[in-house]
């Protein structure tokens, strides 16, 4: 599987009518502005397209559903048109008392190779279906249809007084798995989503040489190659820098956090003149970025070796001591 980065924001405005009672004498609640922007890592696909359903938000005492089309239709996205900082809007318009929240996202699951639905489309022009092995009810209108997949975040988050505007990231590196076994549709893991306050996060860009991209591709051989940058923690060396895998971190083999997609930058008559990557939603910290060029060997299921005979794996370049701050844009270079 290439495991990629990518940045799909949903964005979701969102303004509820308020909750306060119906006594004159309540005191009404405290209102607040609500966005959501969604991110994602690509796998190794043309596309990873998402058919939403509905978002859930829930309180200690409310539930309020957004529908993410008109008339309660599905929402189409594709995933990897919204790389590094781009935004898709999910819900807009809505208003939401101030207080502690868990979000519900609701997909529609399809195990049928269909574009009808979430479905994934592979670079060979093969389309497969795509749901998610999670489901149940937040208190979503039609959240308990037989084909609702839900994408449920534990960690409880804060509507403060004022603008609040987050960031649902899809890491797909680590929770977007191919057909396995008697499987021919893909699986999203419930997991592989993360919500960020955009207030606490920046980004990291820039860009890859032809001479490093060559230098790695001679040291791999072969002829198929798939570019990204991963990231990882503060003051990981090159040796100590893995793929994406199941086993725990040691001190010789940490894994990363997420990788983004290297990309062509091309000139006005479409040649490409440069590579580059991008971050777009990145907590605020220190990190350590490396460079590969056999991102479409990174199985998350699979320990990949550089010494593995069918699908090798390693990381060719690093840049360390990446300083990453909140609204900030951290440029690093591969030169």
């Amino acid at each position: 599987m290439n495991i990629q980065k990518s940045a799909l924001a949903l964005a979701l405005a969102g303004l509820l009518l308020g909750c306060g009672g119906s006594d004159p004498s309540e005191p009404a609640a405290q209102m607040a502005t609500f966005s959501l922007g969604v991110s994602d890592n690509p796998a190794d696909a043309k596309s990873v397209t998402i058919a939403f359903k509905q978002v859930v938000l829930k309180s200690a005492t409310e539930r309020y559903s957004f529908n993410v089309a008109a008339n309660g239709e599905l929402k189409f996205v594709d995933l990897l048109k919204f790389q590094g900082g781009a935004v898709e809007t999910l819900v807009s318009g809505q208003s939401i008392p101030v207080g502690e929240y868990q979000m519900c996202l609701y997909m529609q699951n399809n195990a049928a190779a269909s574009d009808a639905s979430s479905h994934v489309q592979t670079f060979d022009g093969g389309v497969y279906g795509l749901t998610t092995n999670s489901n149940g009810s937040c208190g979503g209108v039609g959240a308990d249809d037989v084909d609702t997949g839900r994408l449920f975040f534990n960690k409880a988050f804060t509507i403060a007084a004022g603008v609040n505007r987050f960031v649902a990231e899809f890491d797909l590196s680590k929770g977007l798995q191919d057909p396995h076994g008697n499987k021919d549709y893909w699986t999203l893991k419930p997991t592989s989503v993360q919500l960020f306050n955009q207030s606490e996060v920046g980004a990291i860009k820039g860009t890859v040489s032809a001479s490093v991209i060559a230098g790695c591709e001679m040291q791999a051989g072969g002829s198929v190659f798939s570019n990204a940058v991963y990231l990882y923690p503060a003051n990981t060396s090159l040796e100590q820098m893995q793929d994406f895998r199941i086993a725990q971190d040691t001190a010789t083999a940490i894994g990363p956090i997420a990788a983004a997609r290297v990309n062509g930058i091309t000139d006005a008559n479409g040649q490409v003149i440069g590579h580059e990557y991008e971050f777009g939603f990145v907590a605020a910290g220190d990190y350590s970025l490396g460079y590969t060029c056999l991102a479409q060997n990174d199985d998350p299921d699979e320990s990949n070796k550089a010494d593995d005979a069918n699908a090798p794996f390693f990381i060719h370049d690093a840049v360390l001591g990446v300083n990453v701050s909140a609204k900030g844009v951290a440029e690093h270079h591969f030169e």
